[in-house]
């Protein structure tokens, strides 16, 4: 099958895996299917030892304009509706149990479950052209799933406008609402997306599975739990071989030799 027939297209390059959306006429609206072949892709990706970042990008006219509303319609449906927005919801905590770094390179507009999936993701970098919006409540569906990482993301009052009004967003106000890391001119955004996770590449793969992992947990902790969790994970750290050798390499002023 061609990559133009799939809906999803995968590239690995230099320890970089994009992944690409590839519904172009349906604005690459997340399609049970699509959802499925996302899902099957991460797992294969899990288990890839080879793989150390992962980019989501996307083909066509959209970046993601979320659940695909002629497939919600055709099946009035409660059963179904629970097993797409489950799924959609295991998608997304895929992405955050990953052990490597997730960026968004976004081109255009994210909307609904595709804002969600921005907000998901570790890193966003977004073009000049990109809009975002939760725009359910529009059409009496409340964005209630991309809440969920919206507001972990931006504050109560930012979430609760967007939410609230379904108004869409310029990728400047996204920026400033911290939604997005940065924004670049849409000729620039492949470029600056990869200088990103080339830098990353640079790193102790090790450390980075540590620190994204304790990043999540401590999130959902009281701050004395935190900083005695992060403490825990911090000693466990210090220990192993990468920091040993980091520290030496920074006292010695020379390049880390990582045991990756």
């Amino acid at each position: 099958m061609s990559d133009e027939q799939n809906i999803l297209i995968r590239k690995d390059n230099n320890n970089i895996c994009n992944l690409i959306l590839n519904r172009p006429k349906a604005h690459n609206s997340l399609s049970f299917e699509l959802l499925t072949e996302i899902n099957n892709e991460l797992k294969k990706i899990k288990d890839d030892k080879k793989i150390r970042v992962l980019i989501i990008s996307a083909n066509g006219p959209s970046f993601c304009s979320g659940h695909d509303l002629k497939e919600i319609n055709s099946s009035n449906n409660k059963d179904n509706y629970i097993k797409l927005f489950n799924l959609c919801s295991d998608v997304m905590l895929s992405f955050v149990n990953l052990s490597i770094p997730v960026i968004a390179s976004v081109h255009s507009t994210a909307t609904a479950a595709g804002c969600q999936l921005v907000a998901t993701c570790d890193l966003a970098i977004a073009s000049e052209n990109a809009r975002f919006a939760t725009p359910g409540v529009n059409i009496g569906l409340f964005c209630s799933t991309p809440m969920v990482a919206l507001s972990r993301n931006i504050s109560k009052k930012n979430s609760m406008e967007m939410l609230l009004t379904g108004d869409m967003i310029d990728a400047s106000t996204a920026k400033d609402y911290g939604l997005i890391n940065k924004v670049v001119p849409e000729k620039d955004l492949e470029n600056t997306v990869f200088e990103i996770a080339s830098k990353i590449l640079k790193k102790s793969s090790k450390t980075i599975a540590i620190g994204k992992k304790a990043f999540y947990e401590q999130l959902e902790l009281g701050i004395l739990d935190a900083y005695k969790y992060t403490s825990t994970v911090m000693a466990n750290n210090m220990v192993q071989y990468n920091a040993q050798e980091g520290v030496k390499a920074f006292l010695e002023k020379r390049k880390p030799n990582w045991n990756d």
